[in-house]
């Protein structure tokens, strides 16, 4: 019985926990945690979300793009930003070879989630209802980014 429960514990961990393999910049969990607030952590690397309305991004109108904050690499430029009204900075895309996706089953529906293609941190979802160019809103944790004025 023991070691059903072991197994089935180091399951539910993996699961959890983004994997490292793959990525061009990859850190120990202490160091994520040394680097990162407590919420930052929670969203970038346990895929959680920031509350809307929070993010002092999702007012940022300023010329310029949105990097990763946890390895710097440029996700979005801010010509790409737009106000969905829903409370978190939008966009209706990524920048070239910036994010990777993956289908985020978590309530009960497909979802597309986002992540920074060189470090995995967890960025957001993607919805097919934004405005036109693309018909996309990267709906993105404000947390997970940086602003960098041009």
């Amino acid at each position: 019985m023991q070691r059903r429960y072991f197994l089935l514990s180091a399951a539910a961990a993996c699961l959890a926990t983004p994997s490292l393999a793959g990525y061009e910049i990859t850190r120990s969990d202490a160091e994520w945690r040394a680097m990162l607030s407590n919420l930052e952590y929670k969203v970038m690397r346990r895929e959680g979300t920031e509350r809307a309305f929070t993010s002092p991004l999702n007012d940022e109108k300023r010329t310029g793009s949105f990097v990763c904050r946890g390895c710097d690499l440029p996700l979005y430029a801010s010509k790409d930003k737009f106000d969905s009204g829903t409370g978190w900075p939008s966009f209706t895309r990524a920048m070239p070879n910036a994010i990777a996706t993956k289908v985020d089953r978590k309530l009960f529906r497909a979802r597309t989630e986002c992540h920074c293609r060189r470090c995995g941190s967890h960025l957001g979802h993607i919805f097919d209802d934004g405005p036109a160019p693309t018909g996309k809103r990267h709906c993105i944790n404000g947390v997970s980014l940086k602003f960098v004025a041009a």
